[in-house]
């Protein structure tokens, strides 16, 4: 510090030496305001903690996802094939039953009657027949024999042919009876599970009205899905190469599939959206899809070999498209464009703008801008645990 006493001189020489204080100081000030500056420019910004992860070369498959509808492999409506009164429910709502098991009978007292109607009346039909061709017969010996006409012999053989017709209409008319008893009886046409009883024991039902209840077979079973007309050529090529596999997540149960194949592929695509239908078949022996659900289905179309992979994570969105961070040697990030292709779990395949063995950040880049210098964050913890 400069002390000056200025006190004692002249007036002329006063105002020069306050002019050079003023001077000096502010000379002084702004050489320490440059040092501080230049301090301050000098300082490094602190690099920023950063997750990176390598560009790999994998095999990747090609894969098309969709929302499906799950349906029942075969779904029947059991109706009565004949009038009459409910007479006893065999099964329990929401049971399964197999295939020819007996699920509801009809009162047949009706029936029976009918049919000993019928027999009687082929026993009486039979000795009538039987009776006229014997009498036919002896009659033919006495026409040779100029004993009768020819109009009596006409008539009784005419009247024996009748009773044989009526021997084989009762014939066809006790068949009909047995059939209609039978119908007494329901039978589940198909292995599966039933549905809600509609109509209760003691009720009335008439021929192919309202059904008695539904049965599903749920094993196996199907699950219907649409997808864009643009990859019905990658559908085809893969279904003539062989049976296309599908995967179904179980609904509720995030990471649990079923595999099935597509089995079937509509002729013709819809005009007004543009989509076409498939229908993938699984066995579903766990059955934890269910007719009614919706199940999001994964279709593996193809292999795309050695492609570029990183994180999904890596990926950013802006206006001029999607950009990832890369690292450079100098551990500074580029801000560059890439252009993405199909996504499998939590990797996405790169067309273009990455190479391998590239390091892009994959956690951290919200801090970030291009020329950042970056720091992983494994490389902090390790340096960490060795302190």
């Amino acid at each position: 510090m400069v002390i000056i006493t200025i006190s004692k001189t002249p007036g002329k020489n006063r105002v020069m030496i306050i002019r050079s204080i003023i001077l000096i100081s502010t000379l002084a000030f702004l050489c320490c305001s440059a040092c501080t500056a230049k301090k301050e420019k000098s300082k490094a910004k602190p690099a920023v903690p950063v997750k990176v992860a390598p560009a790999l070369k994998k095999d990747m498959p090609v894969q098309v996802k969709a929302i499906g509808n799950i349906e029942a492999f075969t779904t029947v409506a059991i109706k009565s094939q004949v009038n009459g009164q409910i007479e006893r429910i065999h099964f329990s709502e929401g049971s399964d039953v197999e295939k020819g098991a007996l699920l509801v009978s009809i009162d047949p007292e009706t029936f029976h009657a009918t049919l000993s109607q019928f027999e009687a009346a082929l026993a009486k039909d039979l000795a009538q027949a039987k009776f006229a061709r014997e009498q036919a017969s002896r009659y033919e010996g006495l026409l040779k024999e100029g004993i009768v006409t020819r109009d009596q012999y006409d008539l009784l053989r005419s009247n024996a042919e009748s009773l044989a017709s009526a021997v084989v209409a009762d014939r066809s008319a006790i068949k009909s009876a047995k059939i209609q008893l039978e119908y007494c009886s329901i039978r589940s046409p198909i292995s599966g599970r039933t549905g809600t009883i509609a109509i209760q024991p003691g009720n009335l039902v008439k021929s192919n009205d309202l059904p008695i209840v539904t049965v599903n077979q749920i094993s196996p079973i199907y699950v219907t899905f649409s997808l864009p007309e643009k990859r019905l050529a990658e559908i085809k090529r893969g279904m003539a190469a062989g049976r296309l596999k599908i995967a179904a997540v179980i609904p509720n149960e995030p990471g649990t599939t079923e595999i099935g194949t597509i089995s079937f592929l509509d002729n013709a695509v819809n005009p007004a959206t543009g989509m076409i239908k498939l229908k993938g078949v699984f066995a579903n022996k766990s059955r934890k899809l269910w007719p009614g659900q919706f199940t999001d289905v994964l279709i593996t179309l193809a292999s795309r070999q050695n492609a570029v992979v990183i994180p999904t994570h890596a990926i950013q969105t802006s206006q001029q498209g999607e950009f990832v961070y890369v690292v450079k040697p100098d551990n500074k990030v580029e801000m560059r464009q890439v252009t993405s292709a199909t996504s499998v779990g939590e990797e996405t395949v790169i067309e273009k703008g990455l190479e391998v063995g590239e390091t892009v950040v994959i956690d951290g880049q919200l801090r970030l801008t291009p020329g950042a210098v970056v720091e992983s964050k494994e490389k902090q913890q390790s340096e960490g645990k060795k302190k």
